[in-house]
């Protein structure tokens, strides 16, 4: 794994690097099937526009495990590199259709510090198929690049199985907490978990490491049962770190204000500070939690100071990390096919993140 600034940069950059060579391919076939010249500019614009700008964190993650997992080590062939980086524009092209989907059901107005996608001018419902359109971009990257290896049945299925699985959580999300109407009786811990688990931690986590096990040539189940083991919980540790940070964290060192108070989101302070909250302290949030006004949610944050909401994180936080490594040193190497260095440097990346 890249270890040092200048390494993560160029690392970065490589990646980088191959997304023109993927949207080409999938303008060629386009212009093959004589679409016209306006449905390729516009698929063009779809393609750069929703995919690349984010910190491609999954993406770069199927490079490194392949790395990490494949007896070459960093000396790779460019062949094997090539593919893994497909392998991971396909996740990122994967999380692109989510969220274009997501800001319209949210009604959000910015994403990555750019109006959402169908915010942009003349877009509006077109986003509904453009959304599809990356969905479906996999699906043709895959056929082309993978169709000949004896995996690529496996491939299919991942990609199937985990887009299925977060659009479960999604529902579960949209059910639990609509914007436009607060309900804190629909709130929990265990809607919160399954929320977590099945709109992050399955694309997030596991998606990039099964990957890079199927190209790298595992294919023992219990390997994958074992990864997923370990994978799910640490996604749900990062996204209970996601909303605390969205909680505490000073917009100066997260990079963008919070807003799961002011917007109704089923966090991990709420569920946490409902479970804890006395009738007096629960009525406070009955009336202020997902308010769109400043004063509410100075309410809300005044109560989660009151309840210790970042004392009881940091417990949960070093409580996650010891049995996170006790998971991870358990593993048979040998056996498994895989190697604990894969999974520290997951937990490496996430652990006591400030943003």
């Amino acid at each position: 794994m890249s270890t040092t600034p200048e390494e993560k940069k160029a690392a970065r950059a490589k990646f980088e690097a191959v997304f023109p060579v993927i949207a080409d391919e999938i303008l060629d076939y386009m212009k093959g099937e004589g679409m016209p010249a306006e449905a390729l500019e516009w698929m063009n614009k779809n393609l750069y526009y929703n995919t690349p700008g984010g910190k491609l964190n999954r993406g770069l993650s199927v490079v490194d495990t392949y790395i990490l997992l494949s007896p070459s080590g960093k000396d790779i062939s460019e062949e094997e590199y090539l593919k893994a980086a497909i392998l991971g524009w396909c996740i990122e092209l994967l999380q692109a259709y989510f969220l274009v989907a997501d800001d319209m059901m949210d009604a959000s107005i910015t994403r990555r510090g750019q109006p959402c996608w169908y915010k942009v001018e003349g877009v509006s419902n077109i986003a509904i198929n453009d959304a599809f359109m990356l969905e479906g971009a996999i699906y043709f990257l895959l056929k082309k690049h993978f169709r000949k290896e004896s995996y690529y049945v496996d491939l299919l299925e991942l990609f199937h199985d985990v887009t299925f699985q977060t659009e479960l959580g999604q529902l579960i999300d949209l059910l639990t907490a609509p914007e436009d109407h607060v309900d804190l009786d629909k709130f929990s811990l265990n809607k919160h978990h399954l929320i977590v688990v099945y709109k992050t931690a399955f694309y997030s986590f596991y998606l990039p490491v099964a990957l890079a096990m199927r190209m790298v040539g595992v294919t023992d189940d219990e390997a994958y049962k074992l990864a997923l083991s370990i994978l799910i919980p640490m996604g749900e540790y990062f996204q209970v770190q996601d909303d605390v940070l969205d909680a505490f964290a000073p917009p100066e060192i997260l990079g963008k204000i919070g807003t799961d108070i002011l917007d109704n989101k089923c966090s991990w302070p709420i569920n946490l500070a409902l479970s804890l909250a006395s009738p007096a302290q629960r009525e406070i949030l009955d009336t202020s939690y997902g308010q769109k006004n400043s004063e509410a949610e100075a309410r809300v944050k005044a109560l989660y100071a009151e309840l210790d909401i970042q004392g009881k994180f940091n417990a949960y936080e070093q409580q996650s990390y010891e049995s996170l490594n006790k998971l991870i040193d358990s593993i048979d190497e040998e056996k498994s096919g895989l190697k604990k260095e894969v999974f520290h440097s997951f937990l490496g990346k996430v652990y006591k993140r400030s943003k």
